[in-house]
């Protein structure tokens, strides 16, 4: 995170074909890999900017470009600003500052927790129903969680995990606010999501951080090319990609390949950053993954039952 918008749980419903183009294919792989760097790179980022200010330049970025290229929704513009508290203030100056005191790779099994969070308070809050797929897979999630949680090197620090966890809550229940908003543009909300996310994140960094002009004035250009890598190709491309696949085809047809973000993660925290994720992180991180892969995937017997209530 995915996911502050690490990966989104809202879009177009996609066209009834339940058969992936080669070429789409590759779109959303490469969107995989856009998303599962993307932590790996603002942990090398931290060695220049300080986490909440990092998130800050990003979303400035992501504002600055983007909203120039969507129509802007008037009539909902009350409740994106009060979605960006949650999804991008708080949200991401949880997440990042959690990801500077643990590994990438543990940040990114970590935050997986917002698929099952998502789904408790979508039950709570929109009286969705939970079946015992989706109840198996919770459980798996949060098993997976204590055994990474269990992993003596994270025992040493547990506050940063605690961010993380809280940054995973905040992201799920801002789901059921932008739900909420009915039919909305993505592209256009990720854009004005980070307009009212910008100012928001800076005052937060001046409050909670210091050595904000050190920073500026001694960044070096390795600090700022990430910075535009988060705000223009992790937001900007990552998400003008994924909407346009979502018009495509069905969220079931998508969302498997976002299993693989957590995975590339890891694998970028090892290949870039030198980390040596321990067995019992990787064991929880797997059984983590396939928790979500449980709730997120949609069987076809549940498709069938589902097509029936119309």
């Amino acid at each position: 995170m995915r996911h502050a918008l690490p990966r989104p749980a809202w879009g177009p419903t996609g066209t009834p074909s339940d058969i992936m183009k080669p070429a789409d294919i590759l779109v959303v792989l490469a969107i995989t890999l856009i998303w599962g760097l993307g932590f790996t790179l603002a942990k090398l980022g931290f060695q220049d900017f300080p986490p909440i200010l990092l998130t800050a330049f990003r979303y400035l970025i992501t504002a600055a470009v983007m909203v120039w290229f969507v129509r802007p929704p008037w009539a909902l513009m009350r409740r994106i600003a009060l979605i960006s508290v949650i999804c991008a203030s708080i949200n991401y100056s949880l997440i990042y500052s959690g990801l500077a005191g643990v590994d990438a790779s543990t940040a990114a099994l970590l935050i997986q927790l917002e698929i099952p969070f998502a789904a408790i308070i979508a039950a709570v809050a929109l009286k969705e129903h939970l079946g015992i797929k989706q109840l198996f897979g919770m459980a798996l999630s949060f098993v997976g969680t204590g055994f990474i949680v269990g992993e003596p090197k994270v025992q040493e620090n547990l506050f940063p995990v605690f961010l993380l966890v809280a940054g995973a809550f905040c992201w799920a229940s801002g789901q059921v606010l932008v739900r909420r908003l009915g039919a909305v543009d993505g592209t256009a909300l990720i854009a004005w999501l980070s307009v009212f996310g910008t100012p928001q994140l800076f005052l937060t960094s001046f409050v909670f951080e210091s050595g904000h002009i050190e920073a500026i004035e001694s960044a070096a250009w390795q600090g700022w090319l990430i910075i535009l890598y988060l705000g223009l190709v992790m937001n900007g491309l990552g998400y003008a990609l994924w909407y346009r696949v979502l018009a495509r085809y069905p969220v079931n047809v998508c969302m498997p390949y976002q299993l693989l973000v957590p995975v590339i993660t890891v694998a970028g925290g090892v290949l870039l950053l030198g980390e040596e994720p321990t067995l019992l992180i990787l064991l929880g991180g797997a059984i983590v993954i396939v928790g979500v892969a449980v709730i997120t995937i949609e069987m076809p017997w549940e498709r069938r039952r589902r097509e029936s209530r119309g």
